[in-house]
């Protein structure tokens, strides 16, 4: 009996849960407006409306001659079944309720004129005007409301025809609730599959969207990673130099004192751990294929001396064999910069012209190096390419790895149209002011 007893109580919270649902489902008036079309913006709305009141004005002629109902009446109901479809633009359970108790009411109406034999064939209980309008409505519904609504929709027609037609009946009427049924699951249908058609396009182009900026993302990440690798070895240069020179100097002096001693192993000790620390960071960095990592631009290991502008010449030779006219030009006294600006300067203009190949062939590119007083000033310029470019296999984001080099280093850069359809890339680089010299004596004496 106890186990019994539980298998009714489920079956009673079962039903609870779902008389639940069906309350949340159809015993709402919350809003749900139909968003503009892709195409047409605004204009299914406003045919939703012409509908409406053509709906409307046919009615009010349809239930006041063969209907035998007064104006009133008929304008009252033609109008409220007009109604529904305009509401159901924006609150389409409510405009669903609205159709099902305007037809109602007209049912109820003609049902008298019908049994009372003062109107004979009158089609019943849904009139053609109000046919056209509940598909209009449930078209509506099906396209804002999930699927379960809709077939809840589709359902709650056909009980209310067959209550009407099957269950409370008339005489003398042409009978409609089947054709009625029939439509309208057709009509539920197809909004069901439009809805699911749009929520798909929209799904699809979000993650388009999202799918386009991880890509951007992770290829920034990596162009970061691949400066990391590059950049740790100048600075490993500087900190072994740091610790040689530590070790050295107190052979340089005679009788150096102990605090000299002293500070001068502590100094090396700690250029010996930083350079460790070094180590430990690029090996976290470094790629689980190293051969996957070599330069394709100049074929170079990934552990090799990094370039500096001085192979700046071997770099043009490699891109001039590959088909580009390049040429160039120094501004400037030329002078030795800081390693990671001369590395950046470098990757920047290998970048740069391996653009100009994959995106303008049969083009011709200048490169400039100017060098100022306190910025490097690094620019590529091409003219417009002479045929179609092939699709690129690239990831398309080479100018967002030459602008963190810049920004990295406190510059900038900027890259845009130049001369038509040519392209321009500038990149301002600090660096430090060149040593002021001293001059010579008057007299030729040094």
């Amino acid at each position: 009996m106890s186990r019994l007893n539980g298998v009714t109580d489920t079956g009673v919270e079962h039903i609870r849960r779902w008389l639940g649902v069906l309350r949340d489902d159809l015993m709402t008036a919350r809003a749900d407006p139909l968003p503009p079309s892709t195409w047409l913006r605004w204009l299914p709305h406003g045919v939703v409306w012409i509908v409406g009141v053509v709906l409307a004005i046919v009615g009010v002629a349809e239930l006041n001659d063969p209907g035998g109902l007064d104006l009133g009446y008929s304008m009252l109901l033609a109008v409220g079944q007009g109604c529904a479809a305009v509401l159901a633009l924006r609150r389409p359970v409510p405009g669903l309720w609205l159709s099902l108790g305007a037809t109602l009411a007209t049912a109820v109406l003609t049902r008298r004129m019908l049994m009372a034999g003062q109107i004979n064939g009158f089609t019943w209980p849904w009139t053609a005007w109000a046919i056209v309008a509940h598909l209009l409505v449930l078209l509506l519904v099906a396209l804002r409301v999930p699927t379960r609504v809709s077939v809840e929709a589709l359902v709650l027609t056909g009980l209310f025809t067959y209550a009407l037609q099957g269950l409370w009946g008339a005489w003398n009427y042409t009978p409609t609730g089947q054709v009625t049924v029939a439509l309208s699951a057709v009509v539920v249908v197809l909004g069901i599959a439009l809805r699911g058609r749009r929520e798909a396009r929209v799904e699809l182009g979000r993650q388009t969207t999202l799918t386009a900026e991880e890509r951007a993302r992770r290829t920034l990440l990596e162009e970061r990673n691949r400066i990391a690798r590059e950049l740790h070895d100048v600075v490993a240069h500087h900190m072994s130099v740091i610790s040689i020179q530590a070790q050295v100097a107190p052979h340089l002096v005679q009788d150096p004192p102990d605090e000299l001693k002293e500070n001068l192993a502590g100094i090396r000790q700690n250029a010996v751990e930083a350079l460790t620390e070094l180590r430990r960071v690029l090996d976290v960095l470094r790629s689980e294929h190293p051969a996957a990592d070599a330069d394709p631009a100049d074929g170079r290991a990934p552990h090799a001396p990094q370039p500096t502008l001085g192979r700046l010449e071997a770099l043009v030779e490699n891109t001039r064999a590959a088909g580009l006219t390049v040429t160039t030009e120094v501004t400037g006294a030329r002078r030795p910069l800081p390693p990671g600006v001369e590395l950046s300067a470098y990757r920047i203009v290998q970048e740069a012209l391996s653009n100009v190949l994959r995106h303008a062939p049969g083009a011709t590119a200048h490169v400039t190096l100017a060098y100022g007083p306190g910025a490097l000033r690094v620019e590529v310029v091409n003219t417009a390419p002479t045929r179609e470019p092939p699709p690129s296999a690239g990831a398309g984001h080479g100018l967002l790895g030459m602008r963190e080099r810049a920004v990295m280093l406190g510059g900038t850069l900027t890259a845009g149209p130049w001369s038509g359809r040519g392209y321009r890339v500038e990149a301002r680089l600090p660096v430090p002011a060149p040593p002021a010299t001293d001059p010579l004596p008057q007299d030729g004496t040094a």
